[in-house]
C-alpha cells in the first residue's frame, strides 16, 4: 500500500486521537468495569470489535477485531468467535482454499496472517454456500472472501479469494451472485484536507463477477462508511458518516431517493428479523459533542432503529445519562431479545435488552 494512502487511512480511522481533535477537550472517564450494571452488561476480552455478524445457527458472533497496523495495531487482529453463553472470544480457524469463481483475477493469493479486518458480511450464496466478505487493510486494499462452514462441529473460515482495490474500503455488502457493494470512505480525500467538514471524501463502488468495480454515481458523500443491501436487490443503504446521514439508493434509478438525519454519526448498518435497520455511532469525534452531553463524543453514542421503506428514524440507546459504558462505538446487531453494541476500539462488547 502506497505511503500517502496509509496516512490518510491512519488520519479516517484515529478519530479519538488527541493530536486530530480541536478545540477544548475534557477528559475522558474511566470506563466502566466490565460486568452486568442494572439492564446492562459490559463483556471484555475482545479488542477492537469494529464489526459483527451472527452465524446461521444463531449462536455465535462472527468479530471483526480491527487492529489495523495504519493505526499502530499489531497483535490481537483478526476474526474471532464469540460464545454469549460462556462469554469466551475464540480466533476462527482458517483453511487454505483458492477457488477461480471468487473474487477478481489480480487476488495474489491468500492473506494468511497479515489480515487487518474492518467492515464484515455475511450472506448465502445463490450455490447455497455461505460467505463471509471481509475489509482488509493488512499488507493489501482488499476484499477478502470466506467460505463459513464448520471444521469438527465448530465454525471455521475457507479462504477462497478476493478482490484488490487502490483505495482503502471500510464495509462491504455482499450479495448472493458472488459480488458486492462496498464503500471507499477517502478516495476523493486530499493530503491534509479536513475530513470532517463534512465535503464529499468518497464514494460507494459495486463489484461483479466478470465486470470489476464501478463507482455509483450520485454516492459521493461525507465519509461514506457503512453499507447494506436489500434483498431484492433494489436498494442499498449507506451511512455518510460526517454529516450523520443514512442514504437510501436506488440502484435501478441509479439515484439517492432518501435520506434519514440521525443525532450521531452512524458507522456500521445491521438488519433486524423484521427487516428493519439498526445504525449506530458516536456523537461526536473530536470535541464537537451535543452541548450538555457531558462527557467526550467518542464515549457518548446512539443506535436508532430506520424503516427502510419510509427511512423514519427512531433511537432505541442513547448512551446519555448512563456512563462511561463503551469508547468508539461502530456497530449495532440484534441478536434475540438483546442487541450487541460493538467498537473500533478498546477491548469490549456492550449487551442491552431490545425486543423488535
Amino acid at each position: 500500500m502506497r505511503s500517502t494512502s496509509l496516512l490518510l487511512v491512519a488520519l479516517a480511522f484515529a478519530i479519538a486521537a488527541p493530536a486530530q481533535q480541536k478545540g477544548p477537550q475534557q477528559a475522558a472517564p474511566p470506563l466502566m468495569e466490565c460486568g452486568v450494571h442494572g439492564d446492562l452488561e459490559i463483556i471484555c476480552g475482545t479488542r477492537s470489535p469494529e464489526d459483527l455478524e451472527l452465524t446461521p445457527d444463531g449462536k455465535f458472533l462472527i468479530v471483526s477485531q480491527f487492529v489495523n497496523p495504519a493505526r499502530g495495531g499489531g497483535a490481537g487482529a483478526g476474526l474471532f468467535l464469540f460464545d454469549p453463553a460462556k462469554k469466551t472470544f475464540t480466533k476462527m480457524p482458517i483453511a487454505q482454499e483458492p477457488l477461480k469463481d471468487w473474487g477478481g483475477g489480480a487476488c495474489p493469493g491468500a492473506i494468511g496472517d497479515a489480515l487487518a479486518p474492518h467492515g464484515i458480511s455475511l450472506l448465502k450464496r445463490s450455490d447455497g454456500k455461505t460467505q463471509l466478505y471481509v475489509v482488509n487493510h493488512g499488507g493489501r486494499e482488499s476484499i477478502e472472501m470466506f467460505e463459513l462452514m464448520t471444521f469438527n462441529g465448530e465454525w471455521g473460515l475457507a479462504w477462497h479469494g478476493c478482490v484488490i482495490s487502490t483505495q482503502a474500503y471500510n464495509d462491504v455488502a455482499a450479495l448472493a451472485n458472488g459480488g458486492f457493494y462496498a464503500t471507499h470512505p477517502t478516495a476523493l480525500q486530499t493530503l491534509g484536507s479536513d475530513l470532517f467538514t463534512g465535503q464529499p471524501s468518497g464514494f460507494v463502488v459495486s463489484w461483479m463477477p466478470g465486470k470489476g468495480e464501478t463507482e455509483l454515481a450520485g454516492t459521493k458523500s461525507g465519509y461514506p462508511n457503512g453499507v447494506v443491501a436489500s434483498s431484492d436487490g433494489r436498494y442499498i443503504y449507506f451511512n455518510a458518516w460526517t454529516v450523520r446521514e443514512v442514504h437510501k439508493y436506488d440502484l435501478k434509478q441509479g439515484k439517492d431517493v432518501s435520506v434519514a438525519k440521525l443525532d450521531f454519526m452512524p458507522d456500521n448498518l445491521t438488519w433486524t428479523e423484521k427487516g428493519n435497520i439498526l445504525a449506530a455511532g458516536v456523537k461526536g469525534a473530536r470535541g464537537d459533542c451535543p452541548s450538555g452531553s457531558g462527557s467526550p463524543c467518542v464515549q457518548g453514542f446512539g443506535v436508532a432503529e430506520i424503516d427502510p421503506a419510509t427511512m423514519a428514524a427512531k433511537t432505541i440507546f442513547d448512551s446519555q445519562g448512563k456512563g462511561a459504558l463503551i469508547s468508539g462505538v461502530s456497530a449495532a446487531l440484534p441478536v434475540g431479545d438483546a442487541v450487541y453494541v460493538g467498537a473500533f476500539q478498546g477491548e469490549r462488547l456492550l449487551k442491552f435488552g431490545w425486543k423488535e
